[in-house]
């Protein structure tokens, strides 16, 4: 419980400042340059934790760090851009908001966390959650999107799982950093070949990037991975869902409007959703339960309670009573009829 509530406001962090990138990047970002913004976002927030740090990989985290880095920086990246520019953002949030089933099943195979009922509660809530709080109407659905958004969700789903289970030995700032390098760095050359030459900057956008790159990324990367370092994967994916969540309120206090009856009631699965799936509810809910009935006796009654005398015996067999101990002798004993 002392660990949930200690590691689960740090997790928190990166959905919620995953979810103000929506804003960010639709109003500050050049929006024709995805694999640019893209590698512009992981490259220079990896190389300031590796600053900090000042810790490169050794042995087998150099094949590690390039597969987790493309899995969960650079290829999930270059996916979520190709998803935004053509899929509305609602479609592509509600099918993100699927990661969290997704990692438990692969931390399932390959972590042995089995999920809890409690985890695939939330998750059903929380998705039907952000299903009512995105989706209205019909809306325009595109095939290659669509596979965009799944391949996205399920790379960093099995990444995130991968990582957890490789990085007990490696503290999360180079874990992080060394992800964000990889990623960045796989994702320069593909933007030069396909985009051609590297967007210019205005004020406005390279404040822009400062906040996606130092506090989007470098931050709500480490926190996303010291989360699940100390928390289950369940609980972690489901704490993810406070990004769509973030962005819907965001965007409304920005925009000036005002919730519908059915987003609202999406707001209140989704957090029903996050705190059900939290271990410290797992253990209230545990303790709310009415006791078991005691086991039934021979006759259908209640079992007899073992006297002190019969107490660790064998069923079936008789109790050996305790000899009893003699008093010591006061003084000399004197025979019977003596004066």
């Amino acid at each position: 419980m002392e660990a949930t509530l200690r590691w689960a406001p740090v997790t928190a962090i990166a959905p919620v400042a995953w979810g103000a990138t929506y804003l960010v990047t639709h109003r500050f970002l050049p929006a024709d340059h995805p694999l640019y913004g893209a590698a512009i976002r992981a490259l220079p927030a990896g190389l300031l934790l590796l600053l900090v740090r000042r810790r490169l990989p050794r042995g087998s985290w150099w094949w590690r760090s390039l597969l987790l880095g493309t899995l969960n920086m650079g290829a999930f990246f270059a996916l979520v851009y190709l998803a935004a520019q053509t899929l509305p953002t609602s479609v592509a949030s509600t099918i993100m908001a699927t990661s969290p089933v997704v990692m438990m099943l692969f931390a399932w195979a390959a972590l042995s966390e089995r999920p809890r009922a409690t985890h695939a509660a939330g998750a059903v809530i929380g998705i039907a959650g952000v299903c009512l709080l995105l989706l209205r109407g019909a809306a325009a659905v595109n095939a290659t999107g669509v596979l965009a958004s799944v391949l996205a969700m399920t790379m960093s789903s099995f990444g995130y799982v991968l990582a957890k289970k490789w990085s007990a030995s490696v503290d999360v700032f180079s874990l992080t950093a060394w992800q964000l390098v990889a990623g960045g760095a796989v994702l320069v050359p593909v933007a030069v070949v396909v985009e051609g030459a590297p967007p210019r900057l205005d004020t406005p956008a390279l404040l822009g990037f400062g906040y996606v790159t130092v506090v989007a990324t470098a931050l709500a990367f480490a926190a996303w991975f010291t989360g699940l370092r100390h928390l289950s994967a369940g609980t972690v994916g489901l704490i993810g869902l406070l990004n769509p969540l973030t962005g819907v309120l965001l965007g409304t206090a920005v925009a000036g409007e005002t919730l519908t009856a059915q987003q609202v009631c999406g707001l209140v699965l989704v957090f029903a959703g996050i705190l059900l799936g939290q271990p410290i509810t797992a253990r209230l809910l545990s303790r709310a339960r009415p006791p078991r009935p005691a086991p039934a006796g021979p006759a259908g009654g209640r079992a007899p309670r073992p006297s002190p005398g019969t107490a660790g015996t064998t069923p079936g067999t008789a109790a050996t009573a305790a000899p009893r101990s003699t008093p010591p002798p006061r003084g000399r004993e004197r025979p019977p009829g003596s004066p």
